[in-house]
């Protein structure tokens, strides 16, 4: 710590001073070599403890061919969701020894391939990925399956056999946030999703579609919007919107943080919300408990993803990973707040404990 005098760190030699023997006995004893007796091994152990010596990380891992550290690539930073996933991850990995090493991708595909050289190149143990908004197919990873790194998805994933995702049900999610606007009476409904090439937005859509198909409610091509879902959104496709010709009484949008765009949006066009518009949205990032009125929203567990992600990872190093699984789904949660409740009556029941 800052601050404080460090003392000399023990070395072998003072062990070795200590028990009288060579400097090479103490290091094969520390490595546990059958070369040395095991009671000596023993007291070896048990002065190198009292005398508090640390083992050399560095200079054991040289050895064991491992970095103790984790590749880590995400779209980017800056959003709420993803630094729960990243806290997630370091909590877990930190306990574990082992280092995260994190590069962003900006959600560029080119960048997304010189981050997965980087780390590759930096010797990481293992890759926890979660794909760009470009990304089309697998080719960029498969080095890493060529040389059997270690690769976990989540959030952001791709199907493929020789690695592990870890995901909510998008489908089921997009579905439940559909189904309550229905409930609440929306008979028009658009959807503002990501990029198609990635399985969360596409699932999302889906789950949209099945809800709309189920009470045959109509979909046609001004039903879907495709946004890059920032903070700027809520422009672009409310005038889109009403270039149209006609507003829809619902909106899910596939992230919270176009879904306070949309809203504040929509004020300042002079429409109520939810009374003339209601609005879903996705993460519950922390934002959507301050926009006025309150985001309804699919709680979306970020820091377990990472937290799950990152066990997953250690356990397959370790080798303690025994079943063979594919797919992790983790719960997520429709939280009903004031902005999607057009049928009035229902908020205080629905609100209750949240």
């Amino acid at each position: 710590m800052a601050g404080m005098k460090k003392k000399a760190e023990v070395t072998i030699y003072d062990i070795s001073k200590a028990l009288n023997i060579s400097a090479s006995t103490v290091s094969r004893g520390l490595n546990n070599s059958p070369q040395v007796r095991k009671e000596l091994r023993k007291k070896i152990m048990h002065t190198a403890q009292e005398m508090g010596y640390q083992h050399n990380k560095f200079a054991a891992n040289l050895r064991q061919k491992r970095t103790r550290t984790l590749g880590v690539i995400i779209p980017r930073i800056d959003s709420h969701f993803m630094s729960s996933v990243i806290s997630g991850m370091e909590k877990v990995a930190n306990n574990s020894g082992y280092q995260l090493l994190i590069s962003q991708s900006e959600e560029s595909a080119s960048l997304e391939e010189a981050n997965i050289q980087a780390l590759f190149n930096s010797r990481v143990d293992g890759f926890l990925v979660s794909l760009s908004y470009e990304t089309k197919n697998s080719d960029s990873f498969q080095k890493i399956f060529r040389k059997d790194i270690p690769l976990v998805f989540f959030d952001r994933v791709f199907e493929c056999g020789n690695c592990v995702s870890v995901v909510i049900d998008n489908f089921r999610a997009g579905y439940d946030a559909t189904s309550h606007l229905i409930d609440q009476g929306c008979r028009k409904i658009i959807h503002v999703g990501g990029s198609m090439n990635r399985n969360v937005y596409s699932d999302r859509f889906r789950g949209y579609r099945q809800a709309l198909a189920e009470k045959s409610l109509e979909f046609d091509d001004n039903s879907l919007i495709i946004t890059d879902l920032s903070d700027s959104s809520g422009e672009l496709i409310i005038r889109r919107l009403l270039n149209n010709g006609s507003m829809p009484d619902g909106i899910f949008t596939a992230n919270d943080t176009s879904a306070v765009s949309i809203i504040c949006e929509l004020k300042k066009k002079g429409y109520r919300v939810p009374e003339d518009i209601a609005v879903v949205g996705f993460n519950d990032d922390p934002v959507s408990r301050i926009v006025e009125p309150n985001l309804t929203t699919v709680h979306y567990p970020g820091r377990a993803m990472g937290d799950v992600a990152a066990s997953t990872m250690i356990r397959i190093l370790e080798g303690t990973q025994f079943e063979k699984v594919n797919s992790i789904i983790l719960s997520h949660e429709l939280i009903i707040r004031q902005s999607s409740l057009k049928s009035g009556n229902n908020i205080i029941s629905l609100q209750a404990g949240k």
